[in-house]
C-alpha cells in the first residue's frame, strides 16, 4: 500500500513540475524566440533548436536503455514533429518577425478551444459549456484582430490561428498514433521536427547569419535547454498522463508571462484592446477547460 501511495505522490509531483515548466518556461519562450530571430532566420532557428534538443535527448534515452523506435513509431513521431515543432512553433517564430511576443502568445492562448473542436473528430462530444467557451474565445480573437496589433495585418492573424490549430490537432492526434514510450517519444518528435524545419529553411533560401549576437546565442540556449529539452518533454508527459485540455492549461498563464517579460525586458507595448481581448479569450478557455473534466472520456483521465 505504501508503494502505491509513494507512486501516486511521485506522479503528482511530476505533473505539478511539468505544469510549472509549461506555464512559466513556455511563457518566456516567446520573448526568447524574438531575441533569437534577431540573428537567426526563423526556420533555421527552429531546425537548430529542435534538432539539437531532440538529438541530445535521443542519445540520453538510448544510453538509459530505451529501445530503438520502430519504423511505425518514427512515422508517428514525424507526423507530430511536423504539426507541433514545425507548423505550430515554426509558424509562430516566422510571424514574430513582425508581431510582438506578447501578441503571439495571446493568439496561441486559443489552443484549448481548437483542441475541444478537434477532440470531437475522435468521439468527444462537445458540451453546451464548451460551445459557449468556443464562442467567447472567438469573440476575443475577432476583437484582437479588429483593434489590436493585427489591424490591417490579416496574414499574420491567419498564420497564428493556423499555428494554434496545428499545435492543437497534433496534441489531440498524437495520443492515437504509434509513438516511442516515455521521453523517447519527445526526442523523436523534436528530432524529426527539427530536420523538417531545416528542409523548409533550405527551401525558403535561408542562410547562416554573418553575425550572431550574444543575446541571440543566450536565447537559443534557453530555447534548446528549457524551452525544448525540459518543457517540450514535460508537455509530452502531460499529454500521456492527464487530459489533453488540462495539459494545454498553460495557455492561461503563457500570455500573462509573455506580457510581463515582453514589457519588462523588451519594452513591448500592449494596447488596452489587447488586454480586453486577453481577458475575453481566457474566459473562453476557462469555460472549455472547466467543462472538460466532466465531458472527456475516461480514457483521457
Amino acid at each position: 500500500m505504501k508503494k502505491i501511495d509513494l507512486s501516486y505522490k511521485n506522479q503528482t509531483l511530476l505533473i505539478i513540475s511539468s505544469l510549472f515548466c509549461t506555464y512559466f518556461f513556455w511563457g518566456a519562450t516567446y520573448l526568447a524566440i524574438r531575441f533569437a530571430i534577431e540573428s537567426f532566420p526563423p526556420f533555421l532557428m527552429v531546425g537548430l533548436r529542435f534538432t539539437l534538443a531532440g538529438a541530445i535527448l535521443f542519445v540520453v534515452m538510448r544510453l538509459l536503455g530505451s529501445p530503438m523506435p520502430t519504423l511505425g513509431q518514427w512515422r508517428g513521431a514525424a507526423v507530430i514533429g511536423l504539426l507541433l515543432p514545425v507548423l505550430g512553433n515554426g509558424t509562430v517564430t516566422h510571424v514574430q518577425l513582425t508581431v510582438s511576443s506578447s501578441v503571439a502568445a495571446l493568439s496561441i492562448a486559443t489552443a484549448p478551444i481548437w483542441m475541444a473542436i478537434f477532440s470531437s473528430f475522435f468521439g468527444h462530444k462537445i458540451t453546451r459549456q464548451e460551445w459557449l467557451g468556443i464562442a467567447v474565445g472567438f469573440v476575443g480573437i475577432v476583437l484582437l484582430n479588429l483593434g489590436g496589433s493585427f489591424k490591417g495585418d490579416i496574414t499574420s492573424a491567419l498564420l497564428l490561428m493556423f499555428a494554434a490549430a496545428s499545435w492543437s490537432f497534433g496534441s489531440v492526434w498524437g495520443k492515437r498514433l504509434p509513438m516511442p514510450q516515455g521521453l523517447m517519444g519527445a526526442a523523436c518528435q523534436m528530432l524529426c521536427g527539427g530536420l523538417i524545419a531545416f528542409a523548409l529553411s533550405l527551401g525558403f533560401g535561408e542562410t547562416w547569419p554573418n553575425h550572431i549576437s550574444d543575446k541571440s546565442w543566450l536565447a537559443m540556449l534557453f530555447l534548446v535547454v528549457l524551452g525544448s529539452l525540459v518543457t517540450y518533454s514535460a508537455f509530452q508527459y502531460l499529454l500521456k498522463t492527464v487530459r489533453t485540455l488540462v495539459a494545454s492549461s498553460n495557455t492561461f498563464v503563457n500570455p500573462v508571462v509573455a506580457f510581463i517579460v515582453g514589457i519588462w525586458f523588451a519594452n513591448e507595448q500592449v494596447t488596452t484592446n489587447e488586454y480586453i481581448a486577453l481577458a475575453i479569450i481566457l474566459v473562453g478557455v476557462f469555460l472549455v477547460l472547466s467543462a472538460s473534466s466532466e465531458s472527456e472520456t475516461s480514457k483521457e483521465v
